[in-house]
């Protein structure tokens, strides 16, 4: 599983989806898909409104998460375009009911599609309200079985602290979900760290512009921080 974060798709933009960026994505799925593994991805939808932010402005959490929500799906819609371009069969399978658009999530249904080959992204989050993006990574994780959950983002792992303000921050190669909460380390929030201990599910963390990183990391390689227990 790979869940990519909405700021990804922005690349060097302020908001929105960068072409070039997303062309990138699908070449690294892509480059992943060639040696026949089955990849599911969740999307994020931080670079077209992020539900958190919104709600800090007073307007209402819920209504703020559902709008993040379909944020996701139009990155989600975005990066299945440009995967079939690449010759990625894709489906994208939404936890908000929008059949015209994309399938409704059924596990089963998700199942079959990877068994067959089709990369599956899941959008919408899982639906509710309140909890991430990060958190819906994690549970479709589960769901499908997935071995290892990878994250791809603008940083090459975990640091003792923020490496752009601590030129000393130490760079962190393994470390424990526990640890993870205790300090406070900003990788995923809090219930998706602690989803994935308790269903001991390994998570990596990755630099998603280092062309050839996601290869490497599902080859086995080490590429960036694993977090396990």
């Amino acid at each position: 599983m790979i869940k990519l974060s909405g700021e990804a798709l922005m690349g060097e933009q302020g908001s929105g989806i960068s072409p070039d960026m997303i062309k990138y994505v699908a070449e690294e799925v892509r480059s992943v898909f060639d040696l026949g593994v089955q990849i599911g991805i969740v999307v994020g939808g931080g670079n077209i409104f992020r539900g958190i932010a919104a709600s800090s402005f007073e307007m209402d959490r819920a209504v703020a998460d559902q709008m993040g929500m379909l944020a996701t799906v139009i990155n989600s819609i975005a990066l299945q375009d440009a995967l079939e371009k690449k010759g990625v069969q894709t489906r994208v399978q939404t936890a908000i009911s929008m059949h015209e658009t994309a399938e409704p999530y059924i596990r089963r249904k998700a199942i079959r599609h990877l068994e067959k080959g089709r990369t599956v992204i899941f959008a919408a989050g899982t639906g509710n309200p309140y909890f991430t993006t990060d958190t819906a990574a994690v549970l479709r994780s589960q769901e499908m079985h997935a071995e290892i959950l990878f994250k791809a983002t603008k940083v090459d792992g975990l640091y003792d602290s923020d490496p752009v303000h601590n030129k000393n921050a130490k760079f962190i190669k393994n470390i424990s979900y526990i640890e993870v909460i205790e300090r406070k380390l900003n990788v995923m929030d809090m219930t998706a760290i602690s989803l994935a201990m308790d269903n001991q599910l390994p998570i990596m963390v990755f630099k998603l512009k280092t062309r050839g990183n996601l290869r490497k990391a599902i080859c086995g390689e080490p590429v960036g921080t694993t977090i396990n227990s």
